[in-house]
Order: C-alpha cells, then sequence, then structure tokens
C-alpha cells in the first residue's frame, strides 16, 4: 500500500483527487479550519438528525455539492489518542466497505498537528480492513482494491513527522499480514518445511542470513526435549535460525524465540475434538517472530537480531513420547514428561539454550503456550513473564505505544515448587491452578545465563468465532520494543 501525508490547506480538501475522504472529528465541534464545503455537509447532516458530534457517532454522507472525491464519511473519535483514532477509523472504514475506493483520504479535526503514532494507528487500521485470506479460498471475495492512504497535515513540519509514522505502520502492517497469512495456513499447508523454505524465501527477499537445521544436526547438538516432541510426526523437524545485521558484529544481538508447533493433536495426550482445528494456530509465536523480523529488515535500524524457531508437529503414534518418559534437554537437565499436550515448553527450552551461543543482549521468546492465560488475560492482552524489570518495563512500554498491549504476571520462586518430579530434574507441568505460571517457571529454569521475557500469546494470537484468524499479535509490540533498544 502507498501510504503518505500531504501538506494541504484543510480548507482546500473538497479539490482533493481522492475516492474517498474520510473526517475523523475530535470534540462536538469542528475546527473553524475545516473545509467549507465539508463543513456545510456535516452542519446540514446534523440538522437533519443523521450527524450528532458525539464519540462514537458516524455517518456516511455519500457524494457531497463541491467536494471533488465522490464519498465523505464522518467519525466522532472519542478523544485525539491513537487508539481513539484507529477505532474511529476502523468505523469509517467499515462505512466504506464494498465502495470501490483505491486512494483513502483521511483528515483529522480537532487534534492539534498529526502525531507519528496518530499515523501509525491508521496505517493499523486500514491494512487490517483490507486484509483477505486467499490462499486455500479461491472462492473468497475479490480483494479490496484501496491502494494508498493519504493523511491530509497542514504544515511540512507536521508532514515529517506524520511520515515517520507512516512507514513505522506500513513496515508494521506488512509483518503483520506476514504473520496472519502464515498462522492462517492449514496444517497440511504449513508444515516445518514449509516455515524453512518461507524462513529462506524472507533471506533472499530481504538480506537475512538462514540456517536450517534438520533432525540429525539437532540429534548430534543433544536437542532430546525437542527431537522428544518431533518424533511422533511423519512430518520433518526443522529448526530455523535467521539472522539480521544493522549493527557492528561486535554489538550483543537481541534474540527472537517464536514456538513454531504447525499442528497440535496434545500428542498421546490426546486432545478433544472441539476446536482441535484451531491448533493450526500454535505457531503463532513463530509467525509473529517471521513477521516482527520482516518489519525490522524493512525498517532496518542499527541492531543485531537472531530469530530461532524450533518447528515439528505434535501428533500421537507408535512412535510419540508418552506420559512418564523421560527425556534429555540441551541443557544437560533431564525433564518427565507427565503430559504431552504441554509440548511447547519443551520446543521451547532447547532453543533457549540455543540462543546462548550468540551471547544476546535479551531474549523473548513467544508462544500460544497455555489455556491458562487465556482464562487470565482473554484475548485482550498478552500475558509478560520476566524475573528482569528493566526488560519487562520495557516490553509493556512497547505494548502500549504498539497499541498491542500485554499485561505483567508473577514468576515468585514459590510457583516453581510445583515442577518438581520423582524422576528427573523437572516435570513438564505442575497442578492446574497457575498454570501460566509454571510453565513460564519451567521455561526460566533454561535461563540462567539470559536475560530473558516470555510472551503467552494462547488468548492472542488468533480470534474463534465468526472471525476466526490469526491477528498477528504481537508483531507490533515487539517491532516497537525493538526499534526502542536501536535508540
Amino acid at each position: 500500500m502507498d501510504c503518505r501525508s500531504l501538506v494541504i490547506a484543510p480548507e482546500a480538501t473538497s479539490r482533493l483527487s481522492a475516492d474517498a475522504v474520510l473526517l475523523l472529528v475530535v470534540g462536538e465541534s469542528l475546527p473553524p479550519a475545516v473545509d467549507a464545503v465539508i463543513g456545510q455537509a456535516v452542519a446540514e447532516a446534523q440538522a437533519q438528525g443523521d450527524l450528532v458530534l458525539k464519540p462514537g457517532k458516524q455517518a456516511y454522507l455519500g457524494r457531497v455539492p463541491g467536494l471533488k472525491a465522490p464519498r465523505l464519511a464522518v467519525v466522532v473519535a472519542k478523544d485525539g489518542s491513537p487508539k481513539a483514532l484507529k477505532a474511529a477509523a476502523v468505523s469509517g472504514l467499515a462505512l466504506l466497505k464494498g465502495l470501490a475506493i483505491k486512494h483513502l483520504a483521511v483528515q483529522i479535526a480537532g487534534a492539534g498537528e498529526a502525531t507519528a503514532a496518530q499515523a501509525e494507528a491508521l496505517v493499523q487500521a486500514v491494512t487490517d480492513a483490507v486484509y483477505l485470506y486467499r490462499a486455500t479460498k479461491p472462492s473468497a471475495p475479490a480483494a479490496p482494491v484501496l491502494a494508498k492512504l493519504t493523511l491530509l497535515v497542514g504544515s511540512k513540519a507536521e508532514a515529517a513527522t506524520a511520515t515517520i509514522g507512516l512507514v513505522r505502520g506500513l513496515a508494521i502492517a506488512e509483518g503483520v499480514t506476514l504473520a496472519r497469512e502464515l498462522a492462517n495456513l492449514p496444517g497440511n499447508h504449513c508444515t516445518p518445511s514449509v516455515l524453512a523454505a518461507q524462513a529462506r524465501k524472507l533471506g533472499r527477499s530481504h538480506g537475512l542470513r538462514v540456517e536450517v537445521l534438520e533432525r540429525r544436526h539437532c540429534e548430534a547438538l543433544g536437542m532430546g526435549s525437542f527431537l522428544s516432541v518431533a518424533q511422533g510426526s511423519a512430518e520433518p523437524p526443522k529448526f530455523i535460525v535467521m539472522h539480521y545485521q544493522g549493527a557492528a558484529k561486535t554489538q550483543a544481538p537481541l534474540v527472537l524465540v517464536g514456538k513454531g508447533i504447525t499442528f497440535d493433536t496434545g500428542g498421546i495426550s490426546l486432545k478433544t475434538a472441539g476446536e482441535m482445528d484451531e491448533m493450526k494456530f500454535d505457531m503463532g509465536g513463530a509467525a509473529s517472530v517471521f513477521g516482527t523480523l520482516r518489519a525490522i529488515a524493512e525498517l532496518k535500524p542499527k541492531l543485531n537480531l537472531v530469530a530461532v524457531v524450533p518447528a515439528t508437529e505434535n501428533m500421537p503414534g507408535g512412535r510419540a513420547v508418552k506420559p512418564g518418559d523421560v527425556v534429555k534437554s540441551l541443557s544437560g537437565q533431564t525433564i518427565e514428561i507427565l503430559n504431552t499436550d504441554a509440548e511447547g515448553r519443551l520446543i521451547l527450552c532447547d532453543a533457549l539454550t540455543y540462543a546462548e551461543r550468540f551471547k544476546p543482549a535479551a531474549v523473548v521468546d513467544i508462544a500460544t503456550l497455555t489455556g491458562a492465560c487465556m482464562i487470565a488475560l482473554g484475548g485482550v492482552r498478552s500475558g509478560l513473564f520476566s524475573p528482569d524489570d528493566e526488560l519487562a518495563a520495557a516490553l509493556l512500554a512497547a505494548g502500549e505505544s504498539a497499541l498491542d498491549p500485554c499485561w505483567r504476571m508473577p514468576t515468585d520462586d514459590e510457583y516453581d515448587e510445583a515442577l518438581k518430579s520423582n524422576f528427573a530434574d523437572m516435570a513438564n507441568v505442575g497442578p492446574r491452578a497457575g498454570g501460566a505460571i509454571t510453565a513460564a517457571k519451567f521455561l526460566q529454569r533454561f535461563t540462567a545465563k539470559l536475560r530473558w521475557a516470555h510472551l503467552d500469546i494462547a488468548g492472542t494470537a488468533w480470534k474463534s468465532g465468526a472471525a476466526k484468524g490469526g491477528t498477528g499479535r504481537p508483531v507490533a509490540l515487539l517491532t516497537h520494543w525493538l526499534l526502542a533498544q536501536a535508540k
């Protein structure tokens, strides 16, 4: 999508060539600088009772005499915050849905000069509105034709500020779209081998160094925990490592680790049939890492980034790992597998140990890890776990600025007691109560040499019901965090 800002006197909006103008109003009256033609149209709509300038109200005014753009939509925002403007833009785009709009012009009235955060939020709203999954659905409706977004501003200084947000927003949007596409693919279309191929494709298109470790490489390294999950599947596992270098080689990299379970049956601890189809989304962590890496490669910040994706299916079968089996992890610690459906932590622990070789400045793992986190936080905020206050604060701040929020959960030592085992160094699960926390405590046992945080995105990586599909979260959060580290 072509996203740009255009310096135009507000009163000249009526002469703009666009397929539609979306006016986002902050406050209960239009500022005097709004184009007279648009102001008159809004006043007439108010007089006729078609529009009330109160937060949440909206109107599609269609063709307005004197307005070159053939369509005008007006939405009143709750306030001038990026979150409120994004919500207003979503409402306005719904008014315009189904219309042949190739070029949309957006004007914010009553919020002062446009900020980079506001511009980024608008891009998020627009790109989300035009996303349409088509990969395995040839009967899907034609993709929306919207290809150009113009944010109308009043000065060159305002345009320069807005452009920063538009550029950042577009890069993040492309990363979110990639993450959504990968997550939405059915399990037979997105296997570990497909993820490996996608990594190589991303490497070629964005100048990344990519390594794919095969089963034999993982065996030689001693990744017994990762391989235990993979042993029940006919699909070969892939351990994917991608490198972005934007700073000197001597600068310690940041590392993202994404859970890549391309389909999760639960293994021998088989899940119930209901909604098992949604377990194609169990590689949402991996998808978000791919998307974040793409966004970073587009924006080219001065940092080094390593993305690690352990990818496998979790399947039942004659070779599958069994409850009660004990495996040896890459760290040398042994694990009693009490529940084979707690497999994400088994692949992540070896990936976290593998990350030590990069001597990272910080490591963040991202995983659709526990149903317990969904119960605790629903689909609004991702769960954040870290013993490092500074790292946790940075991720929380990034989530807020990116409109992709998370919530910090406890990591008290007492929760670790639940992972004791009589037959191994630890069990892979504890009791049901506090399950999201004990899962994080399991991972923490493999991070003694790392500054580490864990994002449990089980509630935020996808939606169910009529809107079923991947969300692309937390690409925005991770990208904002990485950009802040570059500063």
